[in-house]
């Protein structure tokens, strides 16, 4: 009787063991899949937060093309209807990429720091764009450096590489150069906007750095 309930005893204990050895793993496994959770929520919400420099980039764009029709209603031609349809469409189409960025609808900023934001619509009266006297503008000699400090940005017009400005007449060829990424573009000025250079979306396409619709640092250069 006497090993029988020693035996039994050994066993009961070894069963307690066990037991305790399962539930500590499980509150264990709990604790990991806790900790995961917690950190796939983390990256989760990392992965969705709006990037600021392509959030400042798209109200860039979007503050210029507005410029750009306000200046056409207050001085109109015989081409201004044609124009401001055209710039509403593109606004409709910034407004899709700040949604599908997470970043505010509509949110609008003008992006050229030389442009003074009450000349912009006087600048955008005809569509030769009369450069304002004391810009940086026809008179620059070919190859020198003009519009120093301005940021880039896409009008988000679409075609062949092009360029607008409200400094310079149609047929100037402007080079813009990403000072970021050492990348540039040559291109002509086919139109007018709200500011020293706005390049369409093939131009910026070729010195843009993935996923930022702003360019900080630029050099632009009138070639001839």
């Amino acid at each position: 009787m006497s090993r029988r309930r020693t035996a039994s005893t050994k066993k009961k204990l070894a069963l307690l063991v066990t037991a305790a050895a399962v539930a500590g793993g499980g509150a264990f496994a709990l604790a990991t899949t806790s900790n995961a959770s917690q950190t796939n929520t983390q990256n989760a919400k990392t992965l969705s937060a709006p990037n600021s420099t392509v959030c400042q980039g798209l109200a860039t764009a979007l503050g210029n093309n507005q410029s750009f029709i306000a200046g056409q209603k207050a001085n109109p031609d015989a081409q201004s209807a044609a124009r401001i349809a055209n710039r509403e469409a593109v606004i409709a189409q910034i407004k899709v990429q700040q949604k599908a960025s997470g970043c505010t609808v509509g949110e609008s900023a003008q992006g050229s720091q030389t442009a003074p934001a009450q000349s912009a619509p006087a600048a955008t009266a005809t569509s030769k764009a009369t450069p304002p006297a004391g810009n940086t503008g026809t008179g620059a000699a070919a190859g020198s450096q003009v519009c120093n400090g301005s940021t880039v940005t896409l009008s988000g017009e679409a075609g062949a590489p092009a360029a607008s400005s409200n400094q310079f007449p149609a047929g100037t060829t402007l080079k813009v150069t990403n000072l970021d990424n050492n990348k540039s573009t040559t291109v002509k000025v086919t139109s007018v906007s709200g500011s020293c250079v706005l390049l369409n979306n093939a131009a910026f396409e070729q010195v843009r750095e993935p996923g930022k619709f702003l360019i900080r640092r630029a050099l632009i250069q009138k070639v001839g």
